[in-house]
């Protein structure tokens, strides 16, 4: 079975001046076919942990699903690398623009029907939730200490789902967006409430990132890195407070600051 997230690997490693042979983790990606009702669906590469998570995550993403009790069944061979869903009511193929999709461990060109299914899924998101600088730069320590598998190979993304102190689940997966599906099946299997949560998250804020915040119901995303001019549209358009290169005690508020509060009430 294929659950090993991370592989050991002879490096050569130049310090500036010589060579020096040691043994170094890289992060493995696992490609994972989704097959529904026996029709294949779609191939993601991913990194094999919280595989249930990710597929319920994605399906939703997708709009193929849009509550958890549409699922009849999902079971997860890691030895063949397939998911096999069976859905409640049969899935309506023509809906999908189906040919099998192949999503890559990297955002962009590899996701065929982009946008195609973001029309009905996404939306607008109606929190009244506020949080303080100093919880922002709190939230983001924390998941930089608890990304054991990033320390480890540099490889991977984290995203967490927070309430508006503390980290309630970290996902980690070596595809951006990845994570976030497996923080979104995590949350509609634990049915929990989202409205006032938080997602704080490792990767850049492209506008496929931005999208499934939105899907997922969150109206505040925090993230180290930086964010593109399309997914701060959405973002003003969605009304998703988005917060970029929050590193250290710094963080810059791009979209809906009327969230962030200096102090708490």
């Amino acid at each position: 079975m294929n659950d090993k997230t991370t592989s050991s690997w002879k490096v050569f490693k130049y310090d500036g001046t010589d060579f020096s042979e040691v043994e170094e983790e890289i992060a493995v990606e696992f490609p994972l076919t989704i097959s529904i009702d026996e029709i294949e669906f779609a191939t993601i590469v991913c990194t094999p942990t919280d595989l249930d998570d990710l597929v319920i995550g994605f399906l939703a993403s997708e709009g193929v699903i849009r509550f958890l009790q549409e699922i009849k069944s999902i079971q997860i061979d890691k030895n063949r690398g397939f998911a096999y869903v069976e859905l409640i009511n049969p899935i309506d193929e023509s809906k999908f623009d189906h040919s099998k999709r192949f999503i890559g461990s990297c955002c962009g060109k590899s996701r065929q029907f982009y946008f195609k299914s973001d029309v009905k899924t996404a939306k607008t998101v109606m929190s009244r939730s506020t949080i303080t600088i100093e919880q922002c730069v709190h939230l983001m320590k924390r998941l930089q200490a608890q990304s054991d598998s990033f320390q480890r190979t540099g490889g991977v993304h984290n995203a967490a789902l927070c309430n508006s102190g503390e980290i309630v689940t970290i996902k980690t997966d070596i595809g951006r967006h990845n994570a976030l599906d497996k923080l979104y099946g995590h949350a509609l299997k634990s049915k929990l409430k989202l409205k006032d949560n938080v997602i704080v998250f490792s990767g850049r804020i492209s506008s496929e990132v931005l999208l499934k915040v939105s899907k997922i119901g969150i109206g505040i995303l925090i993230s180290k890195s930086a964010p593109t001019d399309l997914a701060l549209k959405l973002a003003d358009e969605l009304e998703i407070t988005t917060i970029g290169f929050a590193r250290g005690q710094k963080l810059n508020v791009y979209t809906h600051p009327e969230r962030i509060l200096m102090e708490e009430n």
